[in-house]
């Protein structure tokens, strides 16, 4: 585990428009946070606001925020989320290593 944030939304602020339902029936929110490397007046640095598509981004459309947090903790350490890769790999068998397999 790299962080931990803790945050406070105002659920009255939703867009409705960008909920959007689960296979299972609920309710999901994308959300977009925000940490700064610098607190403001009350010790916050975690910003959190509706996700935005591309087309909002490119069109500069203005972030719809929900509320403010703050780090509680990490390790120092900051993890970027990569895209899943396809893990498959392709083994080749040569002949002559047949009898090294355990099966």
């Amino acid at each position: 585990m790299g962080t931990l944030i803790n945050v406070s939304l105002d659920v009255t602020k939703i867009t409705k428009g960008k909920l959007k339902e689960g296979k299972n029936g609920k309710m999901y929110l994308d959300l977009t946070l925000s940490v700064d490397d610098k607190t403001n007046d009350y010790g916050q640095n975690v910003s959190a606001y509706e996700a935005q598509s591309q087309d909002e981004r490119k069109s500069k459309e203005p972030r719809n925020y929900l509320g403010n947090g703050k780090v509680v903790w990490t390790d120092g350490n900051v993890s970027v989320a990569e895209k899943k890769e396809d893990t498959k790999k392709t083994v080749s068998i040569d002949d002559d290593n047949e009898g090294d397999l355990p099966f």
